[in-house]
């Protein structure tokens, strides 16, 4: 690992980038004090895909139906209900 200070790396800017090319990280100090790491880019591979559980589970058809009770104790109130209370 390099360092250099803010000076050097922008008067050695194309050194400093051929440097990390070749997989170096190089620490750019500001006053005397650690400020970046610079290092390559490595693009991000992203290994998940949509639809990766199609067909692995199953939901009930009744899946979102409330009974009255569930309704209540979650506090869902059917449009029946909010219509008949303000008519």
């Amino acid at each position: 690992m390099k360092i250099y200070s803010v000076t050097d790396a922008k008067a050695k800017f194309s050194q400093v980038i051929e440097t990390v090319l070749q997989g170096e990280e190089i620490i750019v100090t500001k006053m005397g004090k650690p400020a970046v790491k610079i290092s390559a880019y490595k693009p991000v591979v992203n290994n998940q895909r949509l639809g990766l559980m199609r067909g692995k589970a199953t939901i009930p058809d009744d899946f979102g139906e409330w009974d009255q009770e569930e309704a209540r104790l979650l506090g869902i109130i059917e449009y029946d209900e909010v219509f008949a209370r303000y008519s």
